[in-house]
């Protein structure tokens, strides 16, 4: 699966990721955000996409992962409303990415804040129009929200 790897500073790579047919906790096939929110890969393999050649990726260090968003579906019940904020994520390096945040929570906890701090997980997704962005949050500075 092609994605597009974002360190601090602003470098990137343009990989391959290897994912499997099945994924734990969804039907159909393992997606990117599966294996970067699994706490027991340190490391991912990938193929560098300009010179083919195999890297070991630390995902603790990536600040962002993008791919086309067919291949990280929103996967929300079809009759809950969900939760929607526009908002601009500064990272720490001073990186800006522009998109929208979308989940369901109860009521009660259905802050933005709510989500981040506590449901969203380690890469949360911003829908970038044809693009998710795999967000890594220790290395967000903050999230701004934008009017609609």
């Amino acid at each position: 699966m092609a994605a597009q790897f974002v360190l601090p500073g602003g470098a990137s790579r343009n990989v391959a990721v290897f994912l499997a047919e099945a994924a734990p906790g969804h039907t159909g096939g393992e997606r990117l955000s599966d294996l970067l929110n699994n706490s027991g890969s340190l490391f991912i393999p990938a193929v560098d996409a300009d010179t083919e050649a195999m890297t070991f990726v630390h995902c603790e260090n990536l600040a962002l992962a993008r791919v086309a968003a067919e291949l990280e579906p929103n996967v929300v019940d079809q009759f809950t409303i969900p939760t929607e904020h526009e908002v601009e994520v500064t990272m720490m390096d001073g990186q800006k990415l522009r998109g929208l945040i979308t989940y369901v929570l109860p009521e009660a906890h259905s802050r933005l804040t709510d989500y981040l701090n506590n449901s969203a997980p380690a890469f949360f997704p911003v829908l970038e129009g044809e693009r998710v962005a795999l967000v890594n949050k220790r290395h967000v500075a903050y999230v701004e929200t934008l009017r609609r």
